[in-house]
């Protein structure tokens, strides 16, 4: 979390007999993430919709044309061509060998401690697992980090392709998954699936991701694609604060981006299940509210359902984002 913003078991003695009812850890960690980003929802970030909250029919795609979508899944579909480029090369996956199985044997290899940062700061202990290894975000390193007017409404749009296609390749390597991962133990794994990448993705919006990536041959040599993204990241967040410089300028960079994450993580939410099958669940109940009785799990596509008036509820239903890294993958590696 950043500084000042509340940890992980912070929740308050008065709730913590709830946690007693978790049937298993992954439960658990999803009900303690609820309670921290109710905390980060209500303090702070609200304060700053106007200044953090982006929108996507105001990002720049090729040309300079904007994007006139205000959905993820429509805007994707719409303008695939000028998103992905004429090559495809700001395609998130990648192409050509970039594209191959994700679950593939060889790809084990580089399941090694040289690319993790572990939570003791050594090459050992909570290890990324192979669904992180190639996650969908490619086109991270294209972002356009000079407009600072435009920066917030860019940066959701490039965040929102990279779970579009990041939803989309879990879903197609579903059944690939399955065999390598038999016996998950869960009834509703896609949802699952789509929460943990979800979750990376908000960790590496907000700074926070472990995994290091391919060492650079660049400087001195020892420069990861993570250091790159990084400083890609925080030029994007500078333009931001740049842009509001007055009601900004009191808050940290850790802030800035913490609250960005906090106003904007709905709309990536729709832009990671849009592929998700009709009759996907996800494995907690948490659409509806804090009332046990009446929250329901996704009734379909790992969404909530719409309200009374028939408008869509931007509820997320996950909230691994708000679970530390490390603790998420130890959870992920010991259902596996």
């Amino acid at each position: 979390m950043a500084p000042g913003d509340p940890q992980v078991g912070a929740a308050g003695s008065s709730g913590e007999d709830k946690y007693k009812d978790a049937p298993d850890a992954k439960h658990l960690l999803d009900m303690i993430g609820k309670d921290v980003h109710e905390q980060v929802k209500n303090d702070e970030a609200k304060k700053y919709i106007e200044e953090l909250e982006g929108s996507l029919s105001l990002a720049k795609i090729s040309g300079g044309e904007s994007a006139g979508f205000s959905e993820p899944c429509g805007l994707i579909k719409d303008k695939r061509d000028k998103l992905l480029g004429d090559r495809g090369e700001r395609h998130p996956c990648g192409n050509g060998s970039a594209s191959e199985k994700r679950y593939s044997k060889e790809r084990v290899d580089e399941y090694d401690n040289k690319k993790m940062k572990c939570s003791n700061g050594k090459n050992e202990g909570a290890c990324a697992p192979f669904r992180r290894l190639h996650l969908c975000n490619k086109n991270f390193q294209n972002m356009n980090s000079k407009d600072s007017s435009k920066a917030k409404n860019d940066l959701l749009l490039d965040v929102c392709m990279a779970a579009k296609y990041e939803g989309e390749s879990l879903k197609g390597y579903h059944e690939q998954y399955e065999v390598q991962y038999p016996g998950s133990g869960s009834d509703f794994p896609m949802c699952t699936m789509l929460a943990r990448s979800f979750a990376d993705i908000g960790d590496i919006v907000r700074g926070k991701d472990l995994y290091l990536g391919k060492k650079k041959k660049k400087q001195n040599g020892k420069e990861t694609e993570r250091d790159q993204l990084e400083n890609k990241l925080k030029e994007i967040f500078e333009n931001i604060k740049k842009e509001n410089n007055s009601k900004l300028k009191s808050l940290t960079d850790d802030q800035i981006r913490e609250y960005w994450w906090a106003l904007n993580r709905r709309d990536v939410w729709k832009a990671i299940t849009c592929d998700a099958p009709h009759d996907s669940k996800y494995f907690r109940q948490t659409c509806g509210g804090d009332n046990k009785k009446t929250t329901i799990r996704t009734p379909n596509q790992c969404r909530c359902t719409k309200t009374s008036d028939g408008k869509p509820d931007d509820q997320v239903p996950t909230y691994f984002d708000y679970v530390p890294q490390y603790l998420r993958w130890f959870e992920e590696w010991a259902e596996d």
